[in-house]
């Protein structure tokens, strides 16, 4: 039982982390809402990978690879700057009317679930804050830095990935269930808006780096 209970805690951490909504939710929404159930949890799930990804290195404490991204943020959140910028551009000129195009704009890598999980996976993975958030999280409950053995570890990741999963399958079925009430008039809206909202997200993103070297 005792050993349970990290996986209980990374349940909870997990949905809690993957609850707000930020360019990740604002891309499961609208590939949702233009391609299905089935997309745009796909979507989330790049994330959580990501998350389980980070939440693992947290977890066991392998702190080289902490050490080494935290000292390469600067270009790596320049990367997912950038890609941000052109999954917003790419998202707001998109035409709902074709859908092969919608899935491009959209950044699921041109056709398909690997693109879509592949996007989201590496807009995840490119902000190296994520790992310090788990770290500061983990250290906070006592459970990080492998003090508490790999069989917990790997369970709290587990739960982790597991409690990402179920908020991004909750999403995406929820606004599945308004996807019929969208016709190619609507659907442009969307796009624009979504792709408005993850533009400004990129822009914020490279704003915030070149204050803080200001």
């Amino acid at each position: 039982m005792g050993d349970l209970s990290f996986l209980l805690r990374g349940l909870v951490l997990g949905f809690s982390i993957a609850a707000p909504v930020g360019p990740i939710g604002v891309l499961c929404i609208r590939r949702t809402l233009a391609e299905g159930r089935a997309m745009g949890f796909v979507t989330g799930m790049g994330a959580a990978a990501a998350d389980g990804l980070y939440g693992a290195i947290a977890a066991f404490g392998i702190t080289w690879i902490t050490a080494a991204l935290v000292s390469q943020q600067v270009w790596i959140r320049v990367l997912g700057g950038l890609f941000l910028l052109y999954l917003g551009l790419r998202t707001f000129f998109s035409r709902p009317s074709d859908r092969a195009e919608g899935d491009r704009a959209a950044g699921a890598g041109g056709r398909g679930l690997a693109g879509a999980f592949g996007s989201t996976f590496l807009l995840t993975v490119t902000n190296p804050m994520t790992i310090l958030s788990f770290v500061a999280v983990f250290a906070g409950l006592g459970l990080g830095g492998g003090a508490s053995g790999p069989v917990a570890a790997a369970l709290l990741v587990i739960g982790v990935v597991a409690g990402s999963a179920a908020w991004w399958l909750t999403l995406s079925g929820v606004v599945s269930l308004l996807r019929g009430r969208f016709d190619a008039r609507s659907m442009q809206w969307v796009n624009r808006l979504s792709g408005a909202v993850i533009t400004a997200f990129g822009v914020v993103s490279l704003a915030g780096l070149l204050t803080a070297r200001t």
